[in-house]
Formats: C-alpha cells, structure tokens, sequence
C-alpha cells in the first residue's frame, strides 16, 4: 500500500467524528499561513515545493474524514513536480527552492485598485481549532519527509498519474483524492 495513504489512514480514529453541519472552507491562503508558521515553530522548515504537498496531503485527510468536506475549495491541478494549488504556490514563488519563513503580515491587494494594498496581520485563528488540528496532524505526520520524497509520493498515485498531461496543469478533483485516500488496497 502507498505510504501517503498509510499515514492518512493512520490518523483517522473518530478523533473528528462530531455531528452536526459541515464546518465552512478555509483560503487556501490562509491554510497556506497556518502550515508554514506550524511548520517553523516545530522546526521542519517548509519550502513552496513541500507546502503545496501538505496542502495536497491534508485535501485528502478532510475529504475522507468526517464531515467528508474540503478543507478549501481553491483547485489543485497536476504539475510537473506532483499536486499544486495554483493560488498558494504563486503567493509563496517568492522564495524559490528555499525554506518560507514564520508569516506575521501579509499584503491585502484592493481588487478594485490596481495601486490599493493594505498590510494585514495573520491571525490563525480565521481557521477553526478543529481543522487546525487536523491540519497539524498531517503536518506532523509528513514532517519526516523531504519535499523530493512527497514529490515521489505523489507521483505514484492515480489522482496525480490520471490527471497529469505534460505540458497542461489539469485539475486533480476532490472526487478523484476521495475516491483513492478511501481505496482498501
């Protein structure tokens, strides 16, 4: 069986079982921050290349952990270099192959002025203890790895391999991690 899959799996006990309506998506921006400064804290270290992994690997663990929801709704497509979150990867391009540091502000662009910004603090409490928790499960669970090693992951996983079109970034849908993170094989 897939080491992805494993770690996903190993982290589902009821832990998340609670009734009642779905929580709301998160930005992914947002999730993006939270994984970062968590990762600093705990002194993994994670580049953009390894974060848009995460995102990928804790996608997965929302969508097959109860209430069977996305934790965001931006979408991820098949790049060269496994699953990316579009909207992510260019917030943090910025710092090529490096390790993204600890975020406190961030730039806020005004969509209806092209000169209109505003510096605003990151407040990870935009996020619910819950998902935080979730989150932090699948940080912890993949910190051991290398950003190459998550890229080989992933790279032998159908919703990558079925979506992947070299020269095209399709999209990998919540559907297609869903249905593989839930596969007894």
């Amino acid at each position: 069986m897939n080491i992805a899959k494993n770690i996903i799996r190993r982290l589902m006990p009821n832990k998340y079982c609670e009734s009642g309506a779905p929580s709301r998506t998160n930005n992914v921006c947002d999730v993006s921050r939270y994984i970062i400064n968590y990762s600093n804290k705990k002194g993994y270290g994670i580049s953009n290349l390894k974060l848009q992994k995460i995102l990928y690997f804790v996608q997965a663990y929302f969508l097959i952990t109860e209430p069977y929801t996305a934790c965001f709704n931006e979408k991820i497509e098949a790049w060269d270099f496994g699953p990316v979150v579009p909207v992510a990867y260019h917030e943090f391009k910025q710092y090529g192959s490096g390790n993204i540091p600890y975020i406190e502000t961030y730039i806020k662009r005004d969509v209806n002025d092209i000169w209109g910004y505003t510096k605003v603090r990151f407040d990870e409490n935009i996020i619910s203890k819950k998902d935080k928790e979730k989150i932090r499960d699948v940080i912890d669970s993949f910190s051991q790895y290398s950003a190459t090693d998550l890229v080989s992951l992933t790279h032998r996983q159908s919703p990558w391999i079925n979506a992947f079109k070299e020269g095209k970034n399709s999209e990998i849908t919540t559907e297609a991690i869903k249905a593989y993170f839930n596969e007894k094989k």
